[in-house]
């Protein structure tokens, strides 16, 4: 759960709230049942791995309810169902939107007539625990997500998020990532078979499964009026080695930058 500047005020530290994107994309903090909903702007690479950056319109959306929930606050476009098993914990069921890749985004990728990596949706299941350090709220979030498609594989991600900020309407809070992949959900994203290797002059390249990311980032929020907030976030994406040796990957860490204003309810 994510807290929001005037949701908790616990000494100095408050959670940040979030900018949320249809995407794989930056890690958020969850701290507060808040409800919200409203539109953003995000800048992204193409890929992860890519030197080509792209911007879109983004959701910034939460819903918390008793057991049905949907955000996009946690780094994917996800709904489900979950329960608290114990006091600041709590167990759910998703299914998850997953992006896939589209060639015509990265020149690199278009040139080389590398073929799209389809979008598409996993089903999954999470543990979240609230917590606080001193007075600083934590969420620590375990997440394991399948793809509804056989050959894309399965991923698990562990997030941790911190309020370390509050002071007047401004709050801040950091972000840590780490995303893991079976083989061949690395495969579908950085691989290159041989028939792909023939067509694209890029060399074979078949990956094990291992990290795909850590990231690492700062979240912030400005109450604007007691119903509205303003919220963005910076992140750094550092691939794993079993992706960052890809031919695909033209480097190894990329940037999200995204800043949108919700409604709370």
């Amino acid at each position: 759960m994510i807290a929001i500047p005037g949701a908790m005020h616990v000494n100095k530290f408050v959670p940040a709230a979030v900018l949320a994107a249809v995407t794989a994309l930056p890690a958020h903090a969850e701290l507060s049942n808040y409800s919200m909903v409203g539109p953003g702007l995000r800048s992204r690479p193409a890929y992860d791995g890519s030197d080509t950056q792209r911007g879109e319109v983004v959701p910034v959306i939460r819903y918390l309810g008793q057991p049905l929930f949907l955000r996009s606050t946690q780094g994917v476009l996800e709904g489900g169902l979950r329960m608290q098993v114990a006091p600041g914990l709590h167990a759910g069921a998703q299914v998850a939107y997953e992006p896939g890749r589209r060639a015509d985004e990265s020149g690199f990728l278009e040139s080389r007539g590398v073929p799209d990596v389809d979008r598409g949706a996993s089903v999954g299941a999470q543990l979240e625990w609230d917590s606080t350090i001193g007075p600083a709220p934590i969420t620590l979030l375990a997440r394991v997500r399948r793809h509804v498609e056989s050959d894309r594989g399965t991923q698990a991600d562990l997030r941790f998020s911190v309020g370390v900020l509050k002071t007047g309407a401004l709050g801040v809070g950091l972000f840590a990532q780490t995303t893991w992949g079976s083989g061949s959900a690395i495969r579908s994203l950085y691989g290159i078979s041989a028939a792909e290797s023939a067509t694209t002059g890029l060399r074979a390249y078949s990956p094990d499964s291992g990290l795909l990311f850590a990231s690492a980032g700062l979240l912030w929020s400005y109450d604007i009026t007691p119903k509205w907030v303003a919220v963005g976030n910076f992140e750094l994406r550092h691939l794993g080695s079993e992706a960052k040796d890809s031919p695909l990957a033209q480097r190894s860490t990329n940037h999200y930058l995204a800043a949108g204003i919700a409604y709370r309810f």
